[in-house]
């Protein structure tokens, strides 16, 4: 049996044992190999022969990421944790006894994705890649086993990764749903905490006005201009009598104040910016002045303030709930939760709805908008191509981002010939001409480490593909267009 020492394998922290292992132990153990299960003993023992034995017994670093592999491994006893530095929400992979890792015959492999830790006593035989040859030759069913390998070990990463692409995505979309939820459940919260105090001051407000023992004439004058007041309000629009500008806000404010001064309104400095707020003018609370008693004015404006600020409050909590059950309706929609896997897909309300997960990070960019009325539904996996506008979305708002200049995201739908053909549009910088043919690829991207594992696109072009569409991409400065087709008839896409 070969062995190696610590120098020779400077990267390799487990040692070889001071006492070799008997060969039937070794035999015994690699008959414990999954792949290897079905060889000769005289197979057994070559591998047993020609491999170098490393034990541990602690947790220690058996190699480093990004530095070479010429390694076969048989994992005898124990476990060996690859953890990875820069590969976003993907860190840890897991290679247990009884597997066949490492560099294998007719691997790509050149350098270790990761860091490699021993997990307690741990017991590894090694075939250099030199004995490769010699060893096809001596143990033929190996080259079969090592392609499954392989191909087992490709399909796994793959899933790994895709995982972690949807991970993030989810991540990405629950900040952005949990952003849009909290504006209208904090509007909603501070509006309600409001009202407690509004309504009990409301009720002084009606029984002050009760202890003034109004004749039915005065009460009249009261319910009559409350009705025409707020007739005439209704009538009016909000810029006009309540500007946005701040300082004209102020000046109106103001003079609210000094009308209620003027006719001994107690507290005008509450009452005024709740009045300023809304479309009551000067000209309404002089029509109040003329036909009510002096008396009678202070207490009516205040309880007509009190009822005033009241209502707005009641409104913004019922629009903050309406916006909340929108959000939650979206993400349904989004989702296609509770709905069959294929139906007929109307690719305007599809766009829209994933817009509104977004809707968070559109500050600032123009979205642009020119969807086919005549578009007619496709049969399609809603949920899937949910993810494929999310793909797009996100990447023309990253892109719009990064140039610095005024955004503008164009959604476009039209009929061509006998397939949909939908359009995501943005004025970003170009797509470097060098690397637009391997966009798609799976695992490139250009982004920094942990900010992408370069899975969008590719998972957007399978998705595409399964419904017998395409994905192409078009891009110039200042103008990249991501195009979608796909077929309206259902029997030509599954």
């Amino acid at each position: 049996m070969e062995t190696a020492t610590l120098q020779a394998e400077p990267y390799l922290v487990p040692i070889t044992p001071a006492t070799p292992t008997p060969l039937p132990e070794i035999v015994a153990a690699l008959r414990t190999i999954t792949p290897l299960i079905g060889l000769s003993d005289e197979e057994y023992t070559w591998l047993a022969t020609h491999g170098s034995e490393r034990i541990s017994d602690y947790d220690a670093m058996v190699f480093r990421e990004g530095e070479p592999t010429s390694h076969l491994v048989f994992i005898l006893r124990g476990e060996i944790h690859v953890r990875r530095r820069h590969s976003g929400p993907m860190a840890l992979f897991i290679g247990r006894a009884g597997q066949m890792t490492g560099k294998l015959p007719f691997s790509r492999m050149k350098t270790y994705g990761g860091d490699g830790y021993t997990i307690g006593p741990t017991w590894v035989l090694d075939i250099h890649e030199s004995l490769f040859p010699e060893m096809l030759e001596a143990i033929p069913s190996m080259a079969q086993r090592c392609v499954s390998v392989l191909l087992d070990r490709v399909r796994e990463v793959t899933r790994m990764e895709q995982q972690a692409e949807k991970l993030s995505a989810l991540g990405k979309l629950a900040g952005n749903l949990s952003h849009e939820l909290n504006n209208p459940a904090s509007a909603a919260q501070r509006s309600a905490a409001s009202l407690f105090g509004e309504l009990r001051k409301y009720g002084d407000q009606k029984y002050l006005l009760g202890s003034l023992c109004l004749t039915p004439e005065q009460s009249k004058i009261y319910k009559d201009w409350v009705i025409r007041t707020r007739a005439s309000m209704a009538a009016y629009s909000s810029e006009t009598v309540a500007p946005q500008n701040p300082l004209a806000f102020s000046d109106r404010e103001e003079q609210l104040t000094k009308w209620l001064i003027d006719h001994n309104v107690t507290e005008p400095w509450t009452i005024a910016p709740s009045l300023s707020e809304t479309r009551i003018t000067l000209e309404h609370l002089d029509d109040l002045a003329r036909h009510a008693p002096p008396e009678l004015v202070p207490i009516t404006i205040g309880t007509f303030a009190t009822s005033l600020r009241v209502e707005r409050m009641t409104e913004a909590i019922v629009d903050s709930t309406v916006r909340i059950f929108d959000l939650i309706s979206a993400i349904k929609d989004y989702s296609y939760m509770d709905q069959a896997p294929i139906q007929d897909i109307d690719l305007a309300q599809s766009l829209e709805t994933t817009l509104a997960m977004f809707s968070s990070r559109l500050q600032g960019i123009t979205v642009e908008r020119d969807f086919d009325p005549e578009l007619p539904p496709i049969s399609a996996y809603g949920s899937e191509l949910s993810q494929v506008w999310t793909v797009l979305i996100e990447n023309a708002i990253e892109a719009i981002r990064s140039s610095g200049v005024s955004g503008v995201l164009r959604l476009r739908t039209c009929l061509t010939g006998t397939m949909a053909s939908i359009e995501v549009w943005n004025n970003g910088p170009e797509i470097d001409r060098a690397i637009q043919s391997r966009i798609f690829e799976p695992f490139f991207t250009t982004k920094a480490p942990g900010h992408g594992l370069g899975l969008g696109l590719d998972t957007a072009q399978r998705i595409v593909s399964r419904h017998s569409g395409f994905l192409t991409v078009e891009s110039n400065p200042g103008a990249t267009c991501f195009q979608v087709r796909l077929p309206l008839d259902q029997a030509q896409a599954y």
